[in-house]
């Protein structure tokens, strides 16, 4: 939060009315926090790099700016995201796509909003030294995942079926989580391969558990988690919706900037500090994250959603089951309503 600095001038008269004036303006601020409007976003993780625009947005004082006071809460995985969306105990949160596309199935009301992760931040990934090179090689084997429900394990499906395997006759999931409990699984030998997020892979790396990744290209399209909320919000609030995109919005633009990298990286620890304790994992942590998340048309303003890329998720979770039948309006599931707002003052 800026601080405000009056300088003295030595008259009774001037140091009068500048204190009276700091105190109008402590006042005033202390109204404008009152009444800003409390919102809560949840992401499918601790990591605050993970959701850096968020960060950013709220180190920047972007929120504050717009009237809201943010709030971050963690939980684990896409699924939990959605429930506490569905709950009414976060207005925001960042789900898998997959993950999206199932709740609505389901008949829950919610819509992705941005696209964050524009570009896969999933791949399937072995041991270094491993004798598998592609995702047919996994036959009869087990892939470990993060978490039971989240967009990892759809991802994971897809790849694996368009390898000619299916769950469960060629091979089987075991949620092992993510970090350290990963780590541990590949050494006990519980797992061959694990459905890892970009944060995942340098994770492991850094735990001196080296990997790669088999992924065959053509799934590097398959954008990754973004911004969702109810179907309710989108269409009661649409002054809230706007309010919340736009500072991400600002936030994201601002940490792409390589200029302000230090800044960035600052936000991200006073966010999540014990993710931030080595700072040089953290500075290429970040690094791999933003990568994935540069608009593919940067015309089409940050957040943007291209229609293509939710009919390949469609179809692909038909032919993988977690979908058992086609969505009737599958437009229904994402907006782009609020992206020429959200960027209009974004250069």
């Amino acid at each position: 939060m800026s601080v405000s600095t009056f300088h003295r001038s030595g008259r009774r008269a001037v140091i009068a009315g500048s204190l009276a004036a700091a105190a109008t303006l402590a006042l005033a601020a202390g109204d404008a926090r009152a009444q800003a409007q409390n919102v809560t976003f949840v992401q499918p993780s601790p990591s605050a790099i993970n959701s850096f625009p968020i960060y950013v947005a709220i180190g920047e004082g972007y929120f504050r700016e717009e009237g809201l006071n943010v709030r971050v809460e963690s939980i684990n995985g896409s699924g939990p995201v959605l429930q506490a969306l569905a709950s009414g105990q976060a207005q925001f949160g960042r789900p898998g796509p997959g993950p999206v596309l199932s709740a609505r199935a389901r008949g829950v009301d919610v819509m992705f909003i941005y696209n964050v992760s524009t570009r896969t931040n999933f791949g399937i990934v072995v041991r270094e030294g491993a004798p598998y090179q592609k995702p047919a090689d996994l036959k009869g084997r087990t892939i470990g995942t993060g978490t039971a429900d989240g967009a990892e394990v759809g991802f994971a499906r897809n790849v694996l079926l368009g390898a000619g395997l299916k769950e469960p006759a060629d091979y089987k999931f075991l949620t092992v989580g993510d970090g350290g409990p990963a780590t541990a699984a590949f050494t006990r030998n519980d797992i061959v391969a694990y459905s890892a997020s970009t944060a995942d892979m340098a994770i492991l790396n850094n735990r001196g558990m080296k990997v790669r990744d088999i992924t065959p290209p053509e799934y590097q399209t398959l954008f990754g988690n973004g911004i969702a909320a109810l179907g309710a919000t989108v269409r009661s609030n649409p002054d809230l919706v706007t309010k919340f995109g736009r500072a991400v919005a600002r936030g994201h633009a601002f940490a792409l900037n390589p200029a302000n990298k230090a800044k960035v990286l600052a936000h991200l620890k006073a966010g999540m500090p014990q993710e931030s304790e080595d700072a040089a994992f953290a500075s290429a942590l970040f690094d791999a994250v933003s990568a994935k998340t540069i608009p593919i048309d940067r015309s089409k303003g940050f957040g943007f959603q291209p229609p293509e890329g939710w009919q390949e998720w469609h179809k692909n979770m038909l032919s993988t089951g977690d979908l058992k039948a086609p969505l009737p309006d599958l437009a229904a599931a994402y907006t782009n309503q609020f992206v020429a707002a959200w960027n209009a003052g974004i250069r």
